[in-house]
């Protein structure tokens, strides 16, 4: 057998008899993989005389990458949004449990807290690769506290802030510290916004739009000062107008700068959106649409009251209400279960649907050259799934971090 000995001693593995989603196309290829990224094996032939040293039989199953959750509030009883002493050990509880939901990687996202919990809990978010201790961590994403009051959903109105004079400094003020924020979410009619937009984005910190009553020209002019994300899409803002159709209208806008793409967030549990609305999105702006769960604390547990932040929240089934009203607060449904929903509602292509949760939120944070792909010298970040997309094994970096327990099937 040729020798691999003159690139690398480590081992090479193959990945047989499966269909890799890449190029946006399922191609009944085999994928190989050393020292966690994707190998090309016209390189490994020609350039090394290389070869396998595992072969693994995937069973005919689908191989994609894996997902990655830009929006997820906690989960299994922990609530990102909660100062609390064992703290880590609540992200690491949460990282290791979403890998069966096929997530890769995550921003752990706050909703509107008082300041003192911004500067206890965003020094223990630190930016971390996956592994078998579970998800890799890309960055926070903070949604609030500079958000609109008529459209503040579940956060407490008590913390919501504007900004004031040094609006820059406002914000830095309450944060803390902006080293481990890959996200902030905002309300772009807020006055002086464009000056924090400018310096959140020249820091390369992705701006997104959100709780907020913005008319379209608002919407679009967050954009040309460098926004580029909607946060859950119909929840939390206008409704579509026909004569001002608000933040919806960005997907369709022409005043987009060249080269720009703007991305939006749905979720898509069957509850947030209803199916058309899902569906008028996706036709309307396919490329953009990224899936995100909006996970509270109570994902994983039963009915009952949990926490969302500074709040009380009561799960009935698969909806969640701010106790004792009807206002909708985050969800409880898994990535996966997103992804499934998705295709079932927009009859997209199994192709579209994975994408969803992993090509397009790659694109959104500019990290499409290591994750969310099955390119060559990417991350082997994937997932092994059925042909009704249920999450058969995950892997991280090559290796098997997450399988199905199929013994008592």
């Amino acid at each position: 057998m040729p020798s691999n000995k003159s690139v690398s001693d480590a081992p090479i593995v193959q990945f047989t008899n499966c269909r890799i989603l890449r190029d946006h196309q399922l191609q009944r290829e085999d994928l190989w993989v050393r020292e966690g990224k994707i190998l090309n094996p016209e390189k490994l032939f020609f350039d090394e005389k290389g070869s396998a040293d595992v072969q693994l039989d995937c069973k005919n199953s689908i191989i994609a990458p894996g997902f990655i959750d830009v929006q997820i509030n906690g989960g299994f009883g922990v609530d990102f949004s909660l100062a609390t002493d064992d703290f880590k050990s609540g992200i690491d509880l949460v990282s290791q449990k979403i890998l069966s939901h096929g997530v890769t990687s995550f921003c752990p996202t706050l909703v509107t807290s008082p300041p003192s919990v911004y500067h206890q809990v965003l020094p223990q978010i630190g930016v971390r690769n996956g592994g078998a201790h579970g998800a890799g961590i890309l960055g926070a994403h903070l949604e609030g506290p500079f958000i609109s009051k008529e459209k503040k959903g579940a956060h407490p109105e008590h913390c919501l802030r504007t900004f004031e004079a040094g609006a820059f400094q406002d914000l830095l003020a309450t944060y803390g510290s902006l080293d481990c924020v890959q996200i902030v979410t905002l309300a772009p009619e807020m006055r002086r916004s464009s000056e924090v937009i400018r310096e959140l984005t020249k820091r390369g910190i992705c701006v997104s739009l959100g709780h907020s009553v913005a008319n379209l020209s608002q919407a679009e002019e967050a954009v040309q000062h460098g926004a580029t994300f909607i946060t859950h899409l119909f929840n939390a803002m206008l409704p579509f107008h026909h004569r001002d159709p608000g933040i919806v209208g960005l997907l369709t806008s022409d005043k987009i700068p060249a080269g720009r793409r703007v991305f939006y967030g749905m979720i898509s549990d069957g509850i947030h959106t209803n199916p058309a609305a899902l569906r008028i999105a996706h036709r309307a702006h396919p490329k953009g649409l990224v899936l995100v769960t909006d996970a509270i604390a109570g994902m994983g547990l039963a009915p009952g009251r949990h926490t969302l932040g500074q709040q009380v929240v009561e799960i009935d089934g698969l909806n969640t209400y701010i106790a004792g009203t009807k206002t909708l607060s985050g969800s409880v449904a898994t990535m996966d279960t997103c992804v499934r929903h998705f295709q079932e509602a927009t009859g997209c292509s199994v192709e579209t649907a994975l994408e969803a949760a992993s090509l397009h939120p790659a694109q959104l944070l500019g990290i499409e050259h290591k994750k969310g792909t099955l390119d060559y010298d990417s991350d082997a970040d994937f997932l092994m799934l059925n042909d009704n997309l249920y999450v058969q094994a995950t892997y991280i970096a090559g290796e098997e971090v997450w399988r199905q327990d199929v013994s008592g099937m």
